[in-house]
């Protein structure tokens, strides 16, 4: 089973989902877990800030580095009680880091977040989810997190 993450609390909430469903403390476990996260390349990143972005490039590595960082550091936490699980940096779009994640892996599911985009949103910025349940091979569950009440 792989487990697609980034720096956001619908990530993070998708993982526990899964923790909860697949990997609860007590109960014999399935699937063996790889939890990953893209990185996007700094000159992605940069790509459209024009003259003098090449001095930001190091800086903005940097950054990248400790998000990816910070992002497999609370999932190793939050799967501290998981017998088998491997933890992926890749640097790369999320969209095709993840396919190839599941091909790499021989995964049988694949779980990711849902930001809760609107439609405009998704077709301007693209959407990972999406994405991947068009073009993973496997069975893709697409974890939406739930509205709060007032």
């Amino acid at each position: 089973m792989v487990v697609g993450i980034d720096d956001s609390d619908h990530s993070y909430y998708a993982l526990e989902w899964t923790l909860q469903h697949f990997f609860a403390p007590g109960q014999p476990q399935q699937y063996r877990l790889a939890v990953l996260t893209a990185k996007p390349p700094a000159s992605s990143v940069i790509g459209i800030a024009g003259i003098g972005s090449a001095e930001l490039l190091p800086t903005v590595e940097a950054d990248l580095k400790r998000t990816a960082a910070r992002v497999m550091d609370k999932a190793k936490s939050l799967c501290a009680e998981v017998a088998d699980v491997g933890y992926e940096a890749i640097e790369g779009d999320a969209r095709g880091v993840i396919c190839e994640a599941v091909d790499r892996h021989h995964a049988e599911i694949l779980v990711i977040g849902c930001h809760g985009y609107s439609k405009w949103k998704r077709a301007v910025l693209g959407s990972v989810s999406d994405y991947c349940t068009h073009h993973a091979h496997c069975t893709v569950m697409v974890v939406k997190r739930p509205k709060h009440k007032h």
